[in-house]
């Protein structure tokens, strides 16, 4: 089974692509050519730059607070393989796991700001003693596909004592 969540990455871009030209067309039309006449819809020059400004800001952060992550999954083969990086204005390094399914040894799945931000933590045998990987944040997949890997990889974590360990 492959999962990507691509088009939810392709629509955060437009978003704020989207955000920062509405934002910036609005401050030239009305503070630097003056087009835009206030009183508008009740409200002034300030409450209207306050209100746009927040909306914006918002709509810049959400990404970055949340750890929204472009993610390629897929544990077809013998191999169980993660592809991921930070989305948002400014795209973060480019990450990938694989890991033989036969080696894998678990995962944890953490979550934080009141379950909203959820990251995976996958862990892998070695001759060493057992690898730990850094969190991929699965805040940005839908529901359903949050699941589906989290299934995928309870199937393939070893059990310990007739219990999965995850």
């Amino acid at each position: 089974m492959t999962i990507n969540n691509s088009k939810s990455v392709i629509n955060l871009k437009l978003l704020l692509r989207i955000s920062i030209i509405i934002y910036l067309t609005f401050l030239v039309l009305s503070l630097a050519a003056g087009i835009i006449k206030f009183p508008l819809l009740g409200m002034g020059k300030t409450t209207w730059i306050i209100v746009l400004t927040l909306c914006f800001l918002i709509i810049m952060l959400i990404p970055l607070i949340m750890n929204y992550q472009y993610i390629f999954f897929t544990d077809e083969g013998d191999t169980i393989i993660f592809r991921y990086y930070t989305t948002g204005l400014f795209s973060g390094n480019k990450n990938s796991v694989e890991i033989e399914k036969r080696t894998f040894s678990g995962f944890t799945l953490d979550k934080s700001f009141m379950g909203l931000i959820q990251s995976v933590t996958l862990y892998q045998r070695m001759k060493e003693g057992v690898a730990k990987y850094p969190p991929i944040f699965i805040s940005g997949l839908k529901r359903k596909d949050k699941e589906t890997i989290l299934q995928s990889l309870t199937s393939y974590a070893p059990r310990v004592k007739g219990k999965k360990r995850v």
